[in-house]
């Protein structure tokens, strides 16, 4: 059976009336969802990963008088991502009236009260977000309903702490709920998607894995300026280095020969630093700064301004790496070998977003080792080459502020009931109780945790 005719007619109509059909990821994924599968979503930016998970959710949640709020959370990485899939939520919100609301370290106090008292269907929630919830008596008992976790950027969680930490809250949810959890994670194109798909879900438990490419070619180029005697000149004006000017100018003819380019740095001092040199080189030059440390404000108005071509260009951290709305993005350039092929899949491929189209970017290097390695992962990114993803393992200080949250949540617990619920974590999967009594005789000494039969 088609997905199209799986859809209740509210969400399907409210599909050919924003999109106009489905696509092929989403036909690939809802059949999966709507079966009950846990499912690991795999494809480019712009290819409909977000409606491929709620579209079916949507679906249950209109049709299924038993579902009670809160039963669906979406987990992102990042609060901007909360504020950009709120906007886009907002519309399905009101068309299907289904309530949809977003829970981050700065929701204002009478927000948290008017979620504690009515919780929406549909709650976003950065990880460290749900670990407050966790040990707060009013919205527990609002998870306790919960069916759904969709976790968006997947393949960024998997490989860090706080994907570990997100693990376990999604096991002391389950044993809240008291039943089986339908996992949906969005990851970008990695290496090995069946590795992601088991941080998801957990050792043991069944998973889907809905993998869709784009059509579409990849060109990187990568391009080491030399240096030319007007570059000498700037540089005595700016105080930096010719070969540093050099950069600069061929950053701002690339700029200049395109609509929309996102000029992706390693780090955010590296991102100020340009920012302060393109605007000390030329105030008029029509590019902004954005990255995690700066204003709410400042990030809306910069992600604005390049959407509606009030600038031609962003200079960027892993910010705008993952799916925040900017428009449509024409060119990337990254500055400084990005060390993984992955993260130079995923940043050029911000651009091209349309019919037939081709992601471009260029990696401007500084010298001939970071040539040389620059050189190496375009080509693995032009032949798909992609590394594999590893997994936090046995993170002692993940496992000790879980338990600390699990005592916060209980007052007390037997050792039994941690082990499992570590265990039923990826990331702890092989986690010895050696490790277990050794972890929580630390904690004693620090007065974290007193062990007795349980603790």
């Amino acid at each position: 059976m088609e997905a199209e005719e799986l859809l209740c007619r509210p969400v399907l109509e409210a599909v050919y009336e924003k999109f106009g059909g489905l696509a092929e990821t989403q036909r690939a994924a809802i059949p999966h969802i709507l079966r009950g599968e846990n499912v690991l979503i795999s494809s480019p930016t712009g290819t409909g990963k977000t409606e491929a998970a709620l579209l079916p959710i949507l679906h249950s949640i209109l049709t299924d008088p038993t579902v009670r709020p809160i039963s669906t959370l979406y987990i992102t990485p990042l609060r901007a991502l909360n504020r950009d899939l709120l906007d886009r939520l907002e519309w399905w919100s009101r068309r299907l009236d289904v309530s949809v609301s977003v829970r981050h370290g700065d929701t204002p106090q009478r927000e948290r009260r008017v979620q504690a008292i009515s919780p929406p269907q549909i709650l976003i929630a950065t990880p460290e977000a749900l670990q407050s919830l966790l040990i707060g008596r009013i919205m527990r008992t609002a998870l306790s309903n919960l069916r759904w976790v969709i976790v968006d950027e997947v393949h960024e969680l998997a490989t860090d702490k706080r994907g570990a930490q997100l693990a376990v809250a999604l096991q002391r949810i389950r044993k809240i709920t008291g039943r089986r959890l339908q996992l949906v994670g969005l990851s970008a194109t990695v290496g090995d998607p069946e590795e992601v798909a088991r941080f998801l879900v957990g050792p043991g438990e069944g998973f889907v894995v809905v993998e869709t490419k784009m059509p579409r070619g990849l060109e990187v180029e990568v391009v080491f300026p030399e240096t030319e005697a007007r570059d000498v000149e700037v540089a005595g004006v700016l105080g930096v280095a010719p070969d540093v000017a050099a950069r600069m100018r061929t950053i701002m003819q690339l700029v200049s020969e395109h609509s929309s380019t996102l000029i992706f740095t390693n780090t955010r001092p590296l991102a100020e630093a340009l920012s302060n040199r393109f605007k000390a080189w030329d105030e008029a030059f029509p590019v902004s700064i954005h990255h995690g440390s700066l204003s709410r404000d400042h990030r809306v108005r910069a992600e604005k301004d390049l959407k509606y071509g009030e600038i031609q260009g962003l200079i960027c951290t892993s910010s705008l790496e993952m799916g925040i709305d900017v428009g449509r993005i024409d060119f990337c350039i990254q500055y400084n070998s990005p060390r993984e092929v992955s993260r130079l899949v995923q940043r050029v491929g911000r651009s091209g977003h349309r019919i037939g189209g081709v992601a471009k970017g260029v990696i401007i290097v500084m010298d001939s080792d970071d040539a040389l390695e620059a050189l190496v992962i375009a080509r693995r990114a032009r032949s798909g080459q992609l590394e594999k993803v590893r997994v936090v393992r046995n993170s002692l200080d993940v496992a000790m502020h879980q338990i600390a949250g699990l005592l916060l949540e209980y007052g007390r617990i037997e050792k039994s009931e941690i082990m499992e619920l570590l265990r039923r974590t990826y990331n702890f999967s092989d986690f010895s109780e050696a490790d277990l009594e050794a972890l929580l005789h630390y904690m004693g000494t620090l007065g974290i945790a007193r062990v007795s039969d349980g603790i």
